[in-house]
């Protein structure tokens, strides 16, 4: 579990660092760099389940806010940005995936 816990720390640091391109990046680089520190932080066991719990809930209603009016899928390549529902769509997965992750961590970390 230790190495789970590096491995998506070191993502969350990853995909904030991608976010310094991005008009809203400091949002941004603040929901992804708390999901990093709370994996850290999991490894030395210095939070109780509780915290990723509710850490869970918040990323999880935040995904559900940010999920686009019409979902256009989440291209890659030259069809990047067509339109705002697909970046909508990349910010509710990225969401969701702190979600599950700090879900995880509630309940083995």
């Amino acid at each position: 579990m230790r190495l789970i816990k590096i491995f998506f720390g070191i993502i969350f640091v990853i995909f904030a660092y991608l976010q310094l391109n991005d008009p809203d990046s400091g949002i941004w680089i603040a929901v992804y760099s708390f999901a990093a520190l709370a994996c850290f932080m999991s490894i030395r066991e210095l939070w109780p389940s509780w915290v990723f719990y509710v850490l869970g809930a918040g990323y999880l209603v935040a995904a559900i806010l940010q999920w686009p009016p019409e979902f256009e899928g989440i291209f890659f390549g030259e069809t990047a940005m067509r339109s705002l529902n697909i970046e909508l769509a990349r910010e509710s997965l990225g969401l969701g995936i702190c979600a599950t992750v700090m879900a995880v961590l509630g309940k083995w970390g």
